[in-house]
């Protein structure tokens, strides 16, 4: 006995397959936004911000930009640069850079934070696991 499929079955199969493709894809996606968002909690718990309220507001896409003015002691304002493209990539680095510096480390951690990739993952998640900065670092 001889099974063929015909092409409307392969159709249904091929397009049954990409289907599970992007779900995986969408379900890891999901879980490294997560991580990053807890990593950047993490970093804010550490400079003296509640770890729920940064959780959330990392969650939230323009949230986490004022999330991240505040871990660098930024102008709120400045989150308006963060949505102008090219000038966005100077404001990140600055803002990455403050980070730094507000976590007791070299401010240049921020340009390979932002410019290397897998480097700044590095860096960041050495960020993350670092050491909570003094009470006399954090007044700065």
């Amino acid at each position: 006995m001889e099974t063929t499929m015909t092409p409307d079955q392969m159709e249904m199969v091929g397009g049954g397959i990409l289907a599970v493709i992007g779900g995986i894809f969408l379900l890891v996606s999901l879980v490294f936004y997560l991580l990053g968002c807890l990593g950047v909690a993490n970093i804010a718990k550490k400079l003296g911000m509640s770890f729920w309220g940064s959780f959330v507001m990392a969650l939230i896409p323009i949230a986490n930009l004022i999330l991240l003015a505040q871990m660098a002691r930024k102008p709120i304002w400045w989150i308006i640069l963060m949505l102008i493209p090219l000038v966005n990539i100077i404001i990140f680095i600055l803002v990455w850079m403050a980070i730094s510096g507000n976590m007791n480390k070299p401010s240049w951690w921020g340009v390979i934070i932002i410019l290397v990739p897998l480097v700044g993952l590095i860096f960041f998640l050495m960020l993350v696991f670092a050491e909570a900065p003094t009470k006399s670092a954090t007044a700065r």
